[in-house]
């Protein structure tokens, strides 16, 4: 089991530093604390800090320690988040990293140039505000309130979307939908009547078979879930990892089957197949809690594990095997629902067949299965109605899309570039703390709808590429610099952390609290804002629900009671789902009243021309998006990305392992740098494979310009998911070249 857990030791770089406590040091500690007051905000131990993690959405809770003269020393975790456990990913203890970066952004500043160079001048924070007001004053008296819209990905968000509402605006969009978890969650609407959400429900920790398809455990970090299958791992768990690539998941299961690329449907359908003809289903589960059965046994006969063959390169007997894996492990058993699932443009189809895979079997409301999660109710304060918007980005899509419960940032940016059909599109931006050119698929269309802006706003710590395209740049301290509203996560304890600054902001940097509620000064809407400080907006919250921020200072996390015992179903339990019928919907009344298909059906996708391979990407332990690739403390880990090449593809290229090629797509975009080859077996001869965040264009990321190759930048065909409207991204394929000279025409 040594070598199993070596894998997944998530918190080697917190080992150094020093942690103070007890006789000398609390007297030293005291007289550091009348000293040096601008380090300390609150009544708390002087060596610690209470934080969570705004590296990656997981936001695990933890303890920023400082050194003798009361700078940053290293972040470990909090012993009683339920999220970390005490222990920290890679990019967790690398946090530091993002404060410590010499290349942050600064000041405010204001374009002097056409949009896209990289030219400014610094400007004070109230020259700053004056000019967005301004403009989106403006935008408001010739187009309507609506025309603004706000793209966020992070704790910022709150505030400046209180601010776009209280406009009049409910165009408030996360890249993180669209590009990433929206099909999953429209699925497991239509089949259980809620989604998964974040953390995931899934209870990795007393699974006894775990399937991973496309989901890659132990590279993108989701810390619980990692220290959860390694436990499950040690406890003899069975792990299936369907993946053309051998993942380091893949490394640590039972099976791994090597699938074609977008052929998974075909996979699913057939495990179907086997589970009911075979009556491997949990007959008892199936009759009490779902409806449409007989319609779905006799919709799956045709997908037979020989068909399935065909299509995947999955042999029968591999299928079959896998399937009575399931079974014999149900209900405790997970297929999981991954987290990046937009694919082919038929995602939420095949996040479908996930759900259908997963009720068969009844691991939903089960021990080892999916729990019941719960999240805190922490009141907020009431604040005024906000002005009903007339129109939205729906309307400039043909009001496509009704499934989808949040705005698609795709569905936004389209909305913005001009066309015929709409009365209006949109004229302003707030892009908080999301890289839109490296996050958006096809950039041109991105880039297109940029350039009809009328402002562009963007708040960000770093230089990303998107700040080259904008009017005003905001610079935010960073997490570790500022109070934000509290994490509400959902989990089997319902739990509150606390982030509290643990040093004075850098530079003339500020939070986005702040920055919000002035901008609100500027724009008369500071009844959206009541209090003065976001410390008086968290003690309020934290004193409805029995605490306050004092406490909060000390401990960091706060665990609450379960409303009730009801993590899992109770034996023969009625339970009502929230859906059309009040039953786990195998047959997809919801899909079915919006014109679409009530069972996943497989589709035949586009394969790659001679000489071109699908083009696959995903993530390293160390980086989050291109979030961290300019990180000081990260790019020591891993500066750059590489092209995995099959030998055989290798052999036909003459490619050699470490030689730097450039990636040229089916439409003819050649990557603006070179990318390391890296030869190897673990990967398909019809597919390479990047790690997502690389190929930075902007030069004031100085560790991160120039390296690798941007994935975005090839993918320039998005399948479009009919049901949801989510960014399919994997139809893209490449081929090498060895310079980057465009042919002429």
């Amino acid at each position: 089991m040594k070598s199993r857990r070596q894998f997944l030791k998530i918190s080697s770089l917190s080992a150094a530093g020093l942690v103070f406590g007890g006789g000398l040091l609390e007297t030293f500690a005291d007289n550091l604390l009348k000293n040096n007051q601008s380090y300390f905000k609150g009544p708390y131990d002087f060596a610690r800090t209470p934080t969570y993690c705004e590296v990656c959405f997981w936001k695990c809770a933890g303890w920023v320690h400082k050194d003798e003269n009361g700078k940053i020393k290293k972040i470990i975790g909090n012993d009683d988040d339920p999220n970390c456990n005490g222990r920290f990913c890679p990019r967790g203890t690398g946090g530091v990293g993002m404060y410590f970066d010499k290349d942050r952004l600064q000041t405010p500043l204001i374009r002097t140039d056409e949009r896209g160079k990289q030219t400014f001048r610094e400007a004070t924070w109230d020259e700053a505000f004056d000019y967005i007001a301004s403009k989106m004053n403006k935008i408001k008296e010739e187009h309507g309130p609506e025309c603004t819209a706000l793209f966020t990905h992070g704790s910022g968000g709150k505030y400046f979307g209180n601010l776009l509402k209280g406009f009049g605006s409910n165009n408030i969009a996360a890249p993180s939908y669209a590009q990433c978890r929206g099909p999953r969650e429209v699925a497991f609407i239509a089949t259980y009547g809620q989604g998964v959400d974040s953390p995931e429900n899934t209870d990795i920790r007393d699974t006894k078979c775990l399937v991973l398809i496309g989901s890659h455990i132990g590279e993108n970090m989701h810390n619980g879930q990692v220290q959860e299958m390694s436990d499950a791992i040690d406890k003899g768990a069975v792990i299936i990892t369907v993946d053309p690539r051998f993942s380091t998941a893949a490394s640590k299961s039972k099976h791994w089957l090597p699938i074609k690329p977008s052929t998974d449907i075909a996979l699913l359908l057939s495990w179907i197949n086997v589970i009911i003809n075979e009556e491997l289903y949990d007959k008892k589960y199936v009759e009490k809690y779902t409806f449409g059965f007989d319609q779905l046994k006799k919709h799956v006969q045709a997908y037979t594990p020989e068909w399935a063959y065909g299509i995947t390169t999955i042999k029968p007997q591999q299928i079959r095997e896998t399937a009575h894996e399931m079974a014999n492990a149900a209900p405790a058993v997970i297929v999981h629902p991954g987290r990046h699932v937009t694919w082919y443009g038929d995602d939420t189809q095949r996040i479908r067949a996930v759900a259908i895979l997963n009720a068969l079997l009844g691991s939903w409301g089960r021990r080892g299965g999916f729990y019941s999660p719960e999240k805190a109710s922490v009141p907020h304060y009431h604040l005024p109605d906000f002005p009903k918007p007339n129109k939205n980005w729906r309307d400039a899509m043909g009001g496509k899309y009704k499934l989808a419960d949040l705005a698609l940032a795709s569905g936004v940016c389209q909305a913005t570039i001009p066309s015929p059909e709409m009365s209006c599109s949109i004229k302003g931006w707030i892009v908080n703390g999301t890289n839109l050119i490296n996050t958006l698929p096809d950039q041109k269309k991105t880039i297109a709808a940029i350039q009809a802006l009328d402002l562009l706003v963007v708040v960000d710590t770093m230089p990303m590429e998107i700040t080259g395209y904008a009017d005003v740049v905001l610079p935010e301290c960073t997490y570790l610099e500022r109070y934000d509203s509290l994490r509400i996560s959902q989990g089997r304890i319902p739990s509150i952390a606390l982030r509290m600054p643990a040093v004075d902001p850098l530079y003339n940097t500020k939070p986005a609290f702040w920055m919000a509620r002035e901008l609100a000064k500027k724009l008369d809407l500071l009844q959206y804002f009541p209090f003065e400080t976001i410390e008086e907006e968290i003690d309020w919250e934290l004193k409805q629900v029995g605490s306050s921020l004092e406490e909060m200072q000390r401990i960091g996390v706060k665990l609450l009671d379960r409303e009730a015992d009801d993590l899992y179903f109770g034996e023969d339990e009625d339970v009502e789902f929230n859906t059309n019928t009040g039953k786990i919907e195998l047959y997809s009344t919801a899909l079915e009243e919006e014109g679409f298909d009530p069972f996943p059906v497989f589709t035949q996708h586009p394969e790659p021309s001679e000489g071109f391979y699908r083009l696959i990407y995903g993530r390293a332990p160390m980086h989050t998006f291109s979030r961290t690739a300019n990180n000081p403390n990260l790019t020591d880990l891993m500066d750059e990305n590489s092209v995995w090449v099959n030998p055989k593809v290798a052999k036909v290229w003459d490619l050699k392992n470490d030689q730097y090629v450039y990636l040229e797509n089916q439409d003819g975009v050649i990557s603006d740098f070179k990318i390391k080859v890296r030869i190897t077996e673990r990967i398909r001869w019809d597919s390479v494979y990047m790690v997502h965040g690389f190929g930075h264009a902007d030069k004031r990321m100085t560790r991160a310009f120039g390296k690798g190759v941007s994935d975005t930048q090839m993918i320039t065909n998005v399948m479009i998911d009919p049901i949801m409207g989510g960014t399919g991204m994997r139809g893209n394929f490449v081929t090498f070249r060895f310079d980057n000279k465009k042919a002429e025409v």
